[in-house]
């Protein structure tokens, strides 16, 4: 069996930046407590490296609701961004902040509140309970429209003649492009913003190319990953091919392999690179025995 390693593949610039600012704070010490509201990626391998430099992990299911149970020290703003009310609220705790956040994740941030600021309604492509979205939507209170499927698209009521639509740019380019459409064929007038981060595009345009060639796809990432799922979700949809998403090398199922002479491994742009390097040396331990994985 063969293995084909995809690249691009594993860590974005937004995730490289991130944990070496959280790295960065944790060393500097200094006394404080240093707490990262929510996961700083959406890594339990990288989480748990950060909690044993001392970053205490924050993790209640909205940022503001976070910030209650921290009443002394630093607060990380993970890479996925937070709300104005978010900021406005650690300052008045009189928490020291340091802002984590990917510049795509900003740029999606300053569109929506210059367009709201124009007067524009938003239709926002996104994923309910994800943090990313509750810090757009943040910015704009009441003219975000969050739309997950086509049914939220269908049950959109918006007047204004301004309206315009973006996305969370971890998502699959392929779906957001199904939901802008179907945002423009009822709003035949709305400006389109589409804010798929290129690592995302850049990666998920691989694994699709890769998968042509390969009788399946192992994407390595963590199941709270948007960006490791979407990977494996393009492959089994746009590829056609069996895709399966592992955090570790443990998860690794033999039966995946029966009949398989050459098998793809990608990454999340979340996924620590030896977490990935782990599993192609598993899987070509196995090629060189000529025998499958256990």
């Amino acid at each position: 069996m063969e293995v084909v390693r995809i690249t691009p593949r594993g860590y974005c610039h937004g995730v490289v930046s991130a944990l070496r600012i959280a790295r960065e704070v944790a060393e500097q010490g200094g006394g404080e407590p240093v707490h990262m509201l929510g996961h700083l990626i959406h890594n339990t391998h990288a989480t748990r490296e950060l909690e044993e430099l001392g970053v205490t992990l924050v993790d209640p299911p909205t940022r503001l609701e976070g910030l209650d149970a921290i009443d002394r020290g630093v607060v990380i703003f993970t890479a996925h961004g937070v709300s104005p009310e978010v900021r406005r609220r650690a300052e008045a705790r009189g928490l020291r902040t340091v802002d984590a956040t990917c510049v795509d994740v900003e740029r999606t941030h300053d569109l929506v509140r210059e367009l709201a600021g124009r007067g524009y309604e938003i239709v926002y492509v996104g994923r309910r309970g994800h943090p990313e979205p509750e810090g757009v939507i943040g910015e704009a209170p009441g003219h975000v429209h969050l739309v997950q499927d086509l049914a939220d698209v269908e049950a959109l009521d918006i007047r204004s003649e301004r309206l315009a639509v973006t996305c969370q740019t971890t998502l699959s380019i392929w779906d957001t492009e199904e939901l802008i459409e179907a945002v423009r064929r009822r709003y035949p007038g709305c400006e389109v913003h589409n804010e798929i981060c290129r690592a995302t595009q850049d990666r998920q345009e691989a694994a699709v190319r890769a998968a042509a060639g390969v009788d399946l796809v192992i994407v390595v990432g963590s199941p709270r990953s948007s960006n490791s799922r979407r990977l494996a979700e393009v492959v089994r949809t746009i590829a056609g091919k069996p895709a399966h998403l592992v955090d570790t090398v443990e998860e690794l199922r033999p039966e995946w392999f029966q009949g398989a002479r050459r098998v793809g491994v990608t990454s999340g742009a979340s996924t620590p690179t030896h977490l990935t390097r782990r599993v192609v040396e598993h899987l070509e331990r196995f090629e060189a025995a000529g025998s499958e994985p256990v």
